[in-house]
């Protein structure tokens, strides 16, 4: 029989302990021969990132010991940070930034010099015994150089400039005869998904390129993952059509402009923002096939293409989440989740459709009825238009609130903000509905996943669309009677952060708020962040000096004065992304004004916290004060956190 508790009271077994302590984070996935290899972020190991190998008898060890941490800072979010070719892995070590190269049962020794670079993106050149990755040179004065280079193997001083120019590089690949390298890059102010060139040059006895071609792309294209098929033809991902669909090259003879043929035209994404390297939503099968995932409103699909017939044909699977598509033969190797599933390691049999856990992100077994499953939302917004989310409503089996209690809400405002949400397994929302909350995760205007017209419309409207998308979500929920309009609450990490102090500086919505490492003064953000991001807000705001008008209008720590609710800030102590200064302007406003606020720091996080200790800490934080704006009573106690004026 239920007890009866007012939400937010409810006890729930999916504690922020069982989380920190039963999860790891699972990352880029590679296969060599019959071996498979991924990267484990691993918060019980204070944020490690470990390189794990499966063998064809199902033996699973680990690849780097400690206190290795394979991690790469180029473009500062990495990804794209090992590779492995005959038995042997290449990575990047964070605390030096050297590559470091390992065989099987033997120690990591340095390859790369002790310098100011970073490598990411790498590739085995066996024919010629060399990597070829993306360089990123911060020895000199103002913006590092970017650049694609080759290191020997043998003597990893020897490392060559095989293109530069560009203010960045991706996703460097071998056709499979040796002959030819493909890459893409773009520049200032275009961000990955704005629009990238694909260039492909012949690669000369010596190993350095001859002349380049470019294929596709421009300003405003944006080419995804170019892969070579088995037979040398030239595939990618393209924006051209508003939606990221599948090219190929025709004919590729380098001596005359390229001819570029569709393959697979629908509205649907197989594409993503390349926020990191080594992103993949497909591979070769053959020449004939390839294996891909795709996502329509907000669902992710397998499937497989057939490069003759230009057929689609789905795959059945019990996922909603599918990302870092791998293939050998008929082998497919992927991540995967969904709403009531853990993200996983999964490989698939194309032949006999016979599907494997590899490894799962949390061996935790949780009972169905403490998980809430969401519900896509369509929701109306500004100007006739609708965005959309996920509604997850409070689940608890062993509790029902009283009679005519409706629950509080917290809407979640994701990061990037050129990025999206998905509907697979969360815990730390779960945390939340299991609780008594309800949860809108938002995707909001300039989210991708939903073409290109609708990831530009934040184009010059950053702060507007994307704030009033998470306020009319929480508005449209209130009126539909599914969430207690007078507690309802935003919170959201780095862009979401910015979205979130938006939303409660220029919107009378939301009664309270928790920002994770989030932007309050735009100006800074343009003045003081790395390369990648450095004229982003180009696009998002307009360029900088000459619209500081709308820099200073769009900021709230210029408009503090207009805040009247209580805030809550987390924020890591070496976050070179957005400073910690970002938190603290913020943070002396608000205490000066008498509003309650909190401010939780943590010492050697960076952007986003990877320490099991500061997950739970953080988990708990936001719980804790959320509890005492909205005044009910826990279940459980949690560590408090001080909390000015109140």
């Amino acid at each position: 029989m239920n007890t009866t508790s007012p939400y937010g009271s409810w006890k729930s077994p999916i504690t922020s302990d069982l989380i920190v302590s039963g999860t790891v984070g699972l990352g880029q996935i590679a296969m060599d021969e019959s071996d498979i290899y991924w990267v484990e972020g691993r918060p019980s190991e204070a944020g490690r990132s470990v390189i794990v190998r499966r063998t064809p008898d199902g033996k699973i060890t680990d690849v780097t010991p400690q206190p290795f941490n394979v991690r790469t800072r180029v473009h500062e979010y990495g990804g794209g940070s090992f590779a492995v070719a005959g038995g042997v892995v290449y990575f990047s070590h964070f605390a030096d930034q050297r590559i470091y190269c390992q065989a099987l049962d033997s120690q990591p020794e340095p390859l790369t010099p002790a310098a100011k670079n970073c490598y990411a993106d790498m590739i085995v050149d066996r024919q010629r015994n060399r990597l070829i990755c993306v360089r990123e040179d911060g020895a000199g004065e103002g913006e590092s150089v970017n650049t694609i280079v080759s290191i020997n193997l043998d003597n990893g001083e020897d490392i060559q400039i095989l293109t530069q120019g560009n203010d960045f590089y991706a996703s460097p690949r071998l056709s499979p005869d040796g002959s030819r390298l493909s890459w893409i890059s773009w520049n200032h102010p275009n961000m990955p998904w704005d629009g990238t060139e694909l260039w492909v040059a012949e690669i000369k006895s010596g190993g350095s390129l001859g002349e380049k071609y470019l294929v596709a792309g421009g300003a405003d294209e944006s080419i995804f993952q170019p892969e070579w098929s088995p037979d040398g033809v030239l595939y990618f991902v393209s924006d051209k059509s508003n939606w990221w669909n599948f090219y190929r090259t025709v004919n590729l003879s380098l001596q005359e402009k390229p001819e570029v043929e569709p393959l697979c035209e629908m509205a649907a994404e197989f594409g993503l923002p390349q926020w990191v390297f080594g992103m993949s939503t497909y591979a070769m099968v053959s020449k004939s096939k390839i294996i891909c995932t795709y996502t329509q409103q907000g669902k992710w699909h397998l499937a497989s293409l057939d490069l003759t017939t230009k057929q689609l044909t789905i795959i059945e699977l019990p996922y909603t989440d599918i990302s870092s598509v791998k293939a050998q033969g008929e082998t497919v190797v992927f991540l995967a989740g969904s709403p009531t599933e853990s993200t996983a390691i999964v490989k698939l049999n194309l032949a006999s459709g016979e599907r494997e856990i590899l490894r799962k992100s949390s061996d935790l077994s949780i009972d169905s009825g403490y998980l809430s499953v969401p519900e896509m939302l369509e929701f109306p917004t500004e100007n006739g238009l609708t965005a959309f989310g996920f509604f997850y409503p409070p689940k608890n089996q062993d509790f029902a609130a009283p009679a005519g209690e409706k629950p509080p809400l917290v809407v979640k405002s994701h990061g990037g903000p050129t990025a999206a949400t998905s509907s697979g397994m969360n815990l730390r929302i779960q945390y939340w509905t299991s609780r008594g909350f309800a949860v809108l995760d938002v995707n909001y205007g300039g989210s991708t996943g939903y073409g290109r017209e609708y990831r530009r419309r934040l184009q010059n409207s950053w702060g507007i669309v994307d704030v009033d998308d998470c306020a009319n979500g929480a508005k449209y929920l209130a009126a539909k009677n599914l969430v207690d309009g007078e507690r309802m609450a935003i919170a959201g990490g780095s862009a979401g952060g910015y979205t979130t102090l938006c939303a409660l500086t220029f919107r009378d919505v939301f009664k309270a708020g928790a920002s994770y490492y989030g932007v309050s003064d735009l100006e800074a953000l343009a003045t003081d962040t790395h390369k990648f991001e450095a004229r982003y807000l180009d696009g998002l705001i307009g360029p900088y000096p000459e619209r500081k008008d709308l820099y200073v209008e769009r900021s709230p720590i210029h408009s503090a004065e207009r805040l009247s609710c209580p805030v809550i800030f987390f924020q890591g102590l070496e976050d070179k992304v957005v400073p910690p200064n970002q938190a603290e302007m913020m943070v002396e406003i608000l205490k000066a004004k008498g509003l309650p606020v909190a401010y939780v720091t943590y010492e050697g996080e960076q952007h986003g916290f990877r320490r099991a200790e500061n997950i739970k800490r953080t988990l708990d934080g936001e719980f804790y004060f959320y509890s005492r704006v909205f005044k009910f009573e826990l279940a459980e106690p949690v560590e408090e956190v001080p909390i000015y004026n109140l």
